[in-house]
């Protein structure tokens, strides 16, 4: 099998392959953390290195697959994966059934478009919104002109959330977050390093730059978003170097919140 991945979804399918014992092969970009190319690495996958947009990768993975016959696991495009995503969503509701919105990381789009569908059609009432960085803003850009708009490469290569370094979101997932999806809200680099900060402070919720989206957007964008009391963020990856938090928590100056 074969994906293309900046990391998380790599190890997810790293870790099948091995389960099932057959080949995995991996297309990431050369900006993805060292971090995260060791521990897909670790897992048995052979790892092909691509620029960093995220075109590319998949156009390689395409091309790989054809040039093979290796079967092609998407890492959001896809209805498979957007049903199994759609698990966090049933489980914030079970574990959380007042909840009354629900923050969600996007990049691709395979994680809201699962969980949006399964609380939206648990609970039309509750909230669901999207946070992606603002350098990669592309998913509230669609949402609100109606249709895919795709960033640069070369501009959304530039977020620390690498999880989230996506050009555009996937056909499939552009109806679900059309259909399901309340709002997006984009959240910029300070933002996201200081909620890394904030998370950092218990053990149990170290996040990546990716994963610390949603929480950023709780802190900063109150106004933005719905005035309920009881909210839950999804923190979707704790894989970040340690150099670099340990950066990111030695500077100096808070946003307010």
């Amino acid at each position: 099998m074969i994906t293309y991945s900046s990391g998380n979804h790599a190890q997810g399918v790293a870790y099948a392959a091995r389960a099932l014992g057959v080949k995995a092969v991996i297309v990431m970009p050369n900006n993805a953390p060292a971090i995260k190319r060791e521990a897909t690495a670790a897992l048995g996958a052979e790892i092909i290195v691509v620029g960093p947009g995220s075109a590319e990768r998949q156009a390689k993975a395409e091309e790989v697959a054809a040039q093979y016959g290796y079967v092609i696991v998407p890492p959001y495009n896809d209805e498979r994966i957007i049903a199994g995503q759609g698990t966090m969503g049933l489980e914030i509701l079970e574990d959380l059934p007042e909840v009354e919105c629900v923050l969600v990381p996007v990049g691709g789009g395979g994680m809201i478009s699962g969980v949006a569908t399964a609380v939206k059609l648990s609970d039309p009432k509750i909230k669901v919104i999207g946070v992606e960085p603002a350098l990669a803003s592309d998913a509230q850009a669609s949402l609100r002109a109606g249709r895919i708009i795709q960033v640069p490469a070369e501009k959304a290569s530039r977020t620390i959330a690498d999880g989230l370094r996506t050009q555009s979101v996937g056909v499939i997932n552009f109806e679900h977050i059309r259909r399901y999806v309340d709002d997006i809200v984009a959240v910029s680099e300070e933002e996201i390093r200081e909620a890394m900060r904030r998370l950092a402070l218990d053990e149990e919720t170290i996040a990546e730059p990716s994963g610390a989206v949603a929480v950023a957007a709780f802190l900063f964008h109150a106004r933005e978003l719905p005035q309920v009391k009881i909210s839950a963020a999804i923190i979707s990856g704790s894989n970040v170097d340690r150099q670099m938090l340990q950066a990111i928590q030695s500077e100096a100056g808070a946003i307010r919140t």
